[in-house]
């Protein structure tokens, strides 16, 4: 799996996606002094890529055909008998130097599976999962791409940008396609537990996400997978009570949050990193409680609770 050579992905770096997510987000997100823009900008005053919206770029386009049964990309399947998928965590970096600008120019993701690892005991049956960290290095794309792209944008270690203006990994679980009736963690398992910080956030924000919300980051992010769209599947199959709310929603509400809350605070503070776990599931139409607190000198710790108050995400972000 770690030597699977997997195709450069290019997009056009227009504003309309970005735009869409945020009109989207627009009712789930406080009303305050700083409301999402009602109208693209104008061709000669381009946005720089806001935070997190690097998601909406960058995926593959494949054939329904060449998709796997729950309607995922193929390119990080360990095979079977690994056919249920979850997004387990990740991080993200951000060389704030060079930021991608929504100019209509072409940019090109790189993307290397960076390692694989199995856990669990062999013995114990459906408790192995295997564990793909998949590696995105984004960058404008230059004249002569095509061939040359993964060449040029790996390094060895992510302390290096290289010519990428966003680096991203990405950590996706498979398991073993038992079913069952709990509410199933998306990460390595144990107990949801409640966040030291729970009773203090610098910043919370509670919402309900609808179906409505769940179709249209789907439709942006070009994601077909089953659990996030078809309500039967989800519970016939793969056991979940209610739709999923996507993991790299949450990732986008907690990052476009914490942007919000840093600007409000004079703006001297930019993110160049965060790391998460999604520990829990988070369903459609249950509350969900986001929130952050800085919990040292550029350090923030954000997290969304549940609705019985537990932690689903957790993450670490530099500023």
């Amino acid at each position: 799996l770690k030597t699977r050579l997997i195709s450069p992905i290019f997009s056009t770096l227009t504003p309309d996606p970005s735009y869409r997510l945020q009109t989207t987000l627009a009712d789930f997100l406080p009303h305050d002094s700083n409301p999402p823009p009602l109208t693209l900008p104008h061709p000669q005053k381009p946005w720089d890529l806001p935070p997190a919206h690097h998601l909406l770029y960058f995926e593959p386009t494949k054939r329904s055909s060449e998709m796997l049964p729950d309607g995922t990309n193929p390119d990080h399947f360990p095979g079977e008998p690994f056919v249920k998928r979850m997004w387990a965590g990740g991080k993200v970096l951000y060389d704030n130097a060079k930021p991608l600008r929504l100019d209509g120019g072409v940019g090109v993701c790189g993307e290397f599976v960076r390692d694989v690892k199995m856990k669990g005991k062999e013995e114990e049956e459906g408790k192995q999962k295997v564990f793909v960290e998949i590696e995105r290095r984004i960058a404008r794309a230059s004249p002569e791409e095509i061939l040359g792209v993964r060449q040029r944008l790996w390094r060895d270690g992510e302390e290096e940008f290289g010519p990428c203006k966003i680096l991203e990994r990405r950590v996706i679980v498979f398991m073993r396609n038992k079913k069952t009736n709990t509410r199933t963690k998306e990460g390595e398992g144990g107990k949801v537990l409640k966040s030291e910080y729970s009773s203090s956030p610098d910043f919370t924000h509670t919402l309900i996400p609808t179906p409505s919300l769940l179709f249209r980051f789907s439709a942006l992010t070009f994601n077909s997978h089953a659990i996030h769209l078809d309500p039967s599947y989800t519970k016939n199959i793969e056991g979940h009570p209610k739709l999923l709310v996507q993991g790299p929603l949450s990732l986008t509400f907690l990052i476009t949050l914490l942007s919000r809350h840093l600007a409000k605070e004079g703006g001297n503070q930019v993110m160049q990193s965060i790391e998460y776990r999604n520990l829990a599931a988070l369903y459609c139409g249950e509350e969900v409680r986001f929130c952050g607190k800085e919990i040292g000198e550029k350090k923030w710790e954000v997290w969304a609770e549940d609705e019985q108050g537990g932690v689903a995400v957790r993450g670490r972000v530099r500023t």
